[in-house]
């Protein structure tokens, strides 16, 4: 007969071995990759999303989430990497959640954060999404730089995106490793050439910034009017078109 600590031992050492097997395993992720390197660093996690309650006693409740990163790049239409763009990635039906609004706890709710353009102009957003039935299917929306408007009111500069928004939807089924992300309709800026090279035509918006509304010509010995001569910060945009 086996004594009681020894008997403890015993289970604790089965109790190790089941969690181990049945615990999220981050080998082979992804098989099948559909996404074209759209998202990267993809893990799968367990987090606590609740409790069940029994007559004697309450168990706590785990899903597993999809980890990983949704990943571009910003750049001028000269193709020059811009640093400090916003991007964000909103769920349906979760339009009303903020940036920096918490999320309620308890439930398998989708999470993404904000990315920001750095000196490469690459962004990375963050999602933590539920695997429910071994899937992942969530569709939403793409906002490129959302705040731009009231970032050109209040410091007088911004970076209108040519794109402002598009429809996305990520899909991951678990049983084959098979990641797909899809975007909607997306715009392609092109330049005017022949053979003689670029051709002679009325500039493409944001290929470079409009000439300013010539003013009256001050009296003979004014000084020139302050500013006057100043380099254009967002020479290139063709902001106020």
């Amino acid at each position: 007969m086996i004594e009681y600590p020894m008997r403890r031992a015993l289970l604790l050492v089965g109790a190790i071995l089941v969690s181990a097997a049945c615990g999220p395993s981050n080998k082979n992720v992804v098989v099948e990759d559909f996404a074209e390197g759209r998202i990267v660093d993809l893990s799968i996690t367990e987090k606590l999303t609740g409790t069940s309650e029994f007559l004697l006693f309450s168990t706590s409740k785990k899903t597993q989430f999809l980890d990983g990163y949704i990943q571009g790049v910003i750049t001028d239409y000269q193709d020059n990497p811009v640093q400090g763009v916003v991007v964000r990635a909103v769920a349906s039906g979760e339009n009303t959640l903020e940036e920096g609004e918490a999320r309620p706890s308890g439930f398998a709710t989708s999470s993404f954060d904000p990315g920001v353009s750095d000196t490469n102009g690459f962004y990375r957003i963050r999602f933590s999404l539920p695997i429910l039935g071994n899937k992942v299917d969530i569709r939403g929306r793409m906002l490129y730089n959302p705040g731009w408007e009231q970032e050109r009111d209040n410091l007088g500069k911004s970076y209108e995106p040519q794109t402002k928004q598009s429809q996305y939807r990520l899909y991951y089924d678990r049983k084959n490793g098979r990641i797909i992300f899809s975007e909607g309709v997306r715009k392609t800026v092109v330049s005017p050439v022949n053979s003689k090279g670029a051709a002679k035509s009325p500039p493409l918006p944001g290929a470079e910034a409009p000439k300013p509304v010539e003013k009256s010509k001050p009296a003979d010995g004014a000084p020139p009017a302050a500013g006057a001569g100043a380099d254009d910060l967002f020479k290139g945009f063709g902001f106020g078109q």
